[in-house]
């Protein structure tokens, strides 16, 4: 079912008819291909309906099935809700009739939309687990819909003193909103769930659009902590507090879910100033922005460490968002090449929202940013709780994963090492398709799409690593697996360091009886494998070039007995499972003990040889120049 919006223009002119979709949406996630495992295209996205034979994937595949249907009116929903906000911001800011009249209309004929298809009562064809919505299946989509509803209401009512009229027939959707929030946030409560990230949007939803009703009404809506969503028993503050770590990571340890959360909170916090904050709160949003600048390369990459799109243009928008309402927050922070390279990945689907958000009328939060001042980046910096560790070398940009599984969004990576260079993604943290493909999702979470160890080419059960040393220079790493966790009877330790040109990385294996162990390679550029004798060269060719020097140690620590470096071809990253990458896994067969040593190099190459002297490893240079490395105790005694 579709209908036209229509209504009068505030010079009394008919407005502009748009198609809005009658129909409730499902799942975004299963806007996947089933073939390829690739997003479909955006084909005809806003839209009232999907588009006749099928949506289609980059490969040439139509896909019409309910469930990508479904999605598809997902998307479509939340883009209608994006534009109606991108014109009532700009309204707000510019008293430009034409952006108010669309907002007005899209928001009212949204408002329509709701009471035919929605007001019935929760979505019959959410899965069992989800938390029902009722426009959509998941109440969690249904929050961050009602979010963008809320922002576009609020914009345009804050403008109008004594109400606005004209809107009247949206105070049922946002009434709604709040009501359901409430209780969909109960529910998470009661069931032990209060960390969960649905509760950052439902408290989203629930102060927006309730600052937006009341305005609307012609009621003054409180702006501050005060706010049960905001600083109540169960509202943002109390959330943000209880669901992430002293240095600001979400708990899940995941890039797209600590964005996803981050900017609930910023979108809830409009009109609240910064500096009547408790000082609690302002100080873990700052960790929470700080996460992301040090998790960010120099040229805006950012690691999907566990569950997340690998790039999407969607994500890209958010992004764009985040960075906006960052800098609003916070002066001197370091998101701008994030936000340039999404504005890139955005493309074709890119609009004005964050540059809306960036010049609203009397700023996001009504008073200026904080000055801070940007903070020194280390060479080693770790999260101990989230067991997450960055590391920068020269022109080498490593991201070390060794802490908790992450729950659902979690991922078999337990001491993964992840290389980057400022613009170019060596090697990679894979990153997630869209849920609904089971199959594809199961490989990307697996510990073989990786580069990290692995046992009889199993996924190990979940599991949680341990720091062993850190210095200001490098990081010491182990996961240890018993009958319950990561490979029973096998352990493995991994020491990184970061050195004069370059990054070295040892990683020893150890098992209760002879067993296949593993260490893969897992490149997202054109890789080059060289072996001479038992030392392995690899080219890592991109934008940037990355150089590998490689050798690695069987049992009794001798070179030559048995370590194989096997290049195979592999998927690339969860963006396009069919992009086809060298992949290479250094294994040895039967084996109790493996040590693997690596250096890497960005830019040159004048590392030439590497080896292992009892408890120290000898780097040598092309101009004579010899490097030792002591290691710690435990890399090599078990």
């Amino acid at each position: 079912m579709i209908g036209p919006v229509e209504s009068a223009t505030s010079t009394g002119e008919p407005q502009k008819k748009v198609d809005l979709p009658y129909t409730r949406g499902g799942w975004w996630h299963n806007y996947v291909c089933p073939v390829h495992g690739t997003e479909l295209l955006p084909q005809g996205i806003p839209g009232a309906r999907p588009p006749a034979g099928g949506l289609p994937c980059e490969y040439g595949c139509g896909v019409d099935t309910e469930d990508v249907r479904g999605a598809w009116l997902v998307l479509s929903h939340q883009a209608w809700a994006r534009r109606a906000d991108v014109q009532a911001y700009r309204a707000a800011r510019t008293d430009d009739p034409v952006a108010r009249d669309e907002a007005v209309a899209l928001l009212t004929g949204l408002a329509d939309v709701y009471a035919r298809v929605a007001m019935g009562g929760e979505n019959e064809q959410a899965q069992g687990w989800m938390l029902r919505g009722r426009l959509f299946q998941q109440a969690l989509t249904d929050a961050i819909w009602s979010v963008s509803i809320g922002h576009a209401a609020w914009s345009l009512a804050g403008t109008r003193p004594g109400g606005a009229p004209e809107l009247h027939p949206l105070l049922p959707v946002l009434d709604q909103a709040v009501e359901a929030a409430r209780a969909g946030r109960q529910h998470l409560v009661d069931d032990g769930h209060f960390t969960s990230n649905y509760t950052a949007w439902l408290n989203a939803s629930g102060r927006v659009c309730g600052v937006a009703a009341s305005l609307i009404r012609g009621e003054t809506p409180s702006t501050g902590v005060d706010d049960d969503w905001v600083g109540g028993e169960y509202g943002q503050i109390a959330h943000m507090l209880a669901s992430t770590t002293r240095g600001g990571w979400e708990w899940e340890a995941t890039t797209y879910y600590h964005g996803f959360v981050l900017r609930a909170y910023l979108l809830s916090l409009r009109g609240c100033e910064p500096t009547l904050l408790p000082e609690n709160a302002r100080d873990r949003l700052l960790a929470m922005i700080g996460v992301l600048e040090d998790l960010a390369t120099d040229g805006g990459i950012l690691p999907a460490v566990h569950d997340g799109p690998y790039r999407r243009a969607g994500l890209a928008l958010e992004w764009m968002e985040l960075c906006a309402l960052s800098d609003a927050f916070a002066r001197n922070r370091r998101l701008g090449a994030v936000a340039d390279r999404a504005g890139r990945d955005a493309g074709t689907q890119a609009d004005d929202l964050a540059d809306e958000i960036r010049t609203i009328p009397g700023g996001w939060f009504g008073a200026p940013a904080l000055e801070v001042p940007a903070r020194p980046r280390a060479r080693v910096a770790v999260d101990e709780e989230s067991g997450i560790c960055v590391l920068r070398a020269d022109g080498i940009h490593a991201v070390l994963d060794y802490g908790p599984h992450g729950g659902s969004h979690g991922h078999h990576d337990k001491l993964s090492l992840a290389l980057y260079g400022a613009v170019t993604p060596w090697q990679p943290d894979p990153g997630q398709v869209p849920y609904g493909h089971r199959a594809w999702r199961a490989y990307y979470a697996s510990a073989a799409a990786h580069p990290t160890v692995r046992v009889d080419d199993r996924d190990p059960a979940e599991a949680t690593g341990t720091l062993i040393t850190r210095t200001a220079d490098s990081v010491t790493v182990s996961v240890t697996g018993d009958e319950n966790t990561w490979y029973e009877g096998a352990r493995a330790i991994r020491h990184v360091a970061v050195a004069s040109g370059y990054l070295l990385d040892v990683v020893r294996a150890a098992a209760d009886r002879p067993r296949r162990l593993t260490l893969g390679l897992r490149p997202d550029v054109d890789l080059t494998v060289r072996q001479s004798g038992d030392l392995v060269r690899t080219q890592w060719n991109g934008e940037e070039t990355l150089w590998g020097l490689h050798r690695g140690f069987r049992d009794s620590a001798a070179p030559g007995n048995g370590v194989l470096a096997i290049a195979h071809p592999g998927p690339g990253p969860a963006d396009d499972p069919q992009r086809v990458r060298t992949h290479v896994d250094w294994t040895a067969d039967g084996a109790t003990t493996v040590t693997w040593v690596s250096v890497f190099e960005a830019g040159a190459a004048t590392v030439v040889d590497v080896q292992v002297d009892g408890a120290t490893v000898v780097v040598r240079h092309g101009d004579g120049r010899v490097d030792r490395h002591q290691l710690p105790e435990q890399v090599l005694h078990d």
